[in-house]
């Protein structure tokens, strides 16, 4: 029998993020961005212990909600803007060993700020560590986006360019073609396997001999400002990317759409109402929202229907104007939803869910997508397959509808 190792998977994360405030438990796709890092080890099938060195209580809360051991606080001179990796994982090597005897065969570092991770990637890189003995360490990379070969520095004294690196056999690798230039790799935050001896012998995080595991560069994240944060927020839901994800695995919009279910308060309005001295109640609704479901209607055959729990007239008087079927004072809206469908003889995997709430998430797995707005409620974000990047009454509405238009005119035009 082969003895199995004890593979210990660490994230560090502190909590004096400047750039984004609490970066490290801020949502991402409806999770905490740490809860990536901690479901790629927890998902593994080689890690056998996941642990956060973290120096604020708010993210040890986070990550033990999660599923990750927190067996320490890191100290405070540990968690400056400017601490290295390595001391923060000797640190860890080394509280572990003291307290409780425990010392790992291989050292997994999984960064928070990459938390798009190809599945079984962390798996590759330990097998890989595992099977060169003579490896000090793993790391992951990607094709280098720039080709250093045709950089430059300049000198500070004359102002002349210099070339920052120099090719055996090509006179001027910054004039060459590129396809005949050394091919180059960046190294990416998702994954560096170690070997402990290497941390807490050689005083160094690589080592080395040093392996590359390969990442597609779709992949390729790390979010440094908010900027960032959308961006590739938006590549999560919409990359169609075989990631590791905190929770279910999300749903792809299908392929054909025959429905669009929508709710009304917090989709089509932004969930606020004004109420009267006589009790009479207004909200407010986005005009785009409504020109785009004319343009919907207009340019495809998508049906659409508005399935809401509220019993105000205000729904039925929104609906009418813009030509939408409806179904109000629905207190539990999967029955009625699933009676809607059998009547209208409308298969669910080709009916996409647009919601904001906990009452909408008991719908989402009878339909073939469920989308949530930008604001929606947290059980909402997180049981979601798409999240908009628009709030409720703010263009949702609008933006889902732009999303099916663009995909018609794209198939009218590669037909």
């Amino acid at each position: 029998m082969v003895e199995r190792k004890e593979v210990l998977a660490i994230i560090p994360a502190r909590g004096g993020s400047k750039g984004i405030p609490h970066k490290n438990i801020r949502l991402f796709c409806g999770y905490p961005l740490i809860a990536y890092s901690i479901a790629a080890a927890r998902q593994s099938h080689l890690v056998t212990r996941v642990i956060v060195s973290t120096d604020d209580p708010a993210i040890a809360e986070t990550a033990k909600k999660f599923g990750a051991e927190v067996p320490f606080m890191r100290p405070d001179e540990l968690a400056q803007d400017q601490t290295l990796d390595l001391p923060v994982f000797e640190h860890a090597l080394n509280w572990l060993a003291e307290h409780e005897n425990y010392r790992p065969d291989v050292v997994v570092q999984l960064r928070p700020t990459s938390p798009i991770r190809p599945t079984g990637l962390v798996d590759g890189a330990i097998e890989m560590l595992l099977k060169n003995p003579e490896a000090d360490s793993v790391r992951g990379v990607v094709p280098a986006g720039q080709n250093p070969h045709k950089m430059w520095r300049i000198d500070d004294h004359s102002g002349r360019m210099q070339p920052l690196l120099h090719v055996d056999g090509i006179a001027e690798p910054y004039n060459a073609p590129r396809q005949i230039l050394p091919p180059v790799f960046w190294q990416t935050g998702h994954i560096d396997a170690i070997r402990p001896s290497v941390i807490l012998d050689k005083h160094s995080m690589s080592g080395d001999v040093i392996l590359p595991v390969l990442i597609d560069p779709r992949f390729t994240v790390d979010i440094d400002n908010l900027f960032d944060w959308k961006r590739y927020e938006y590549l999560a839901v919409n990359g169609n990317l075989d990631m590791v994800y905190p929770g279910q695995r999300r749903r792809p919009l299908p392929d054909e759409v025959e429905l669009i279910v929508f709710d009304f308060d917090g989709v089509m309005t932004d969930n606020r109402v004004w109420v009267n001295e006589n009790g009479n109640e207004q909200v407010a609704a986005s005009r785009g929202d409504g020109y785009g479901l004319k343009l919907l209607r207009k340019h495809t055959s998508i049906q659409c229907l508005v399935l809401s729990t509220e019993k105000n007239p205000v729904v039925a008087a929104r609906c009418k104007k813009l030509n939408l079927p409806v179904i109000s004072g629905a207190a539990d809206k999967p029955p009625l939803l699933m009676q809607y469908l059998k009547d209208n003889q409308i298969n669910p995997q080709k009916v996409v869910y647009l919601g904001n709430d906990v009452n909408d998430v008991p719908c989402f797995p009878l339909v073939g997508c469920a989308v949530v707005v930008a604001d929606a409620e947290l059980a909402a974000l997180q049981k979601a397959d798409m999240v908009l990047n628009h709030r409720g009454g703010h263009g949702a509405v609008r933006e889902l509808c732009d999303i099916f238009l663009q995909r018609n005119e794209e198939r009218s035009s590669n037909a």
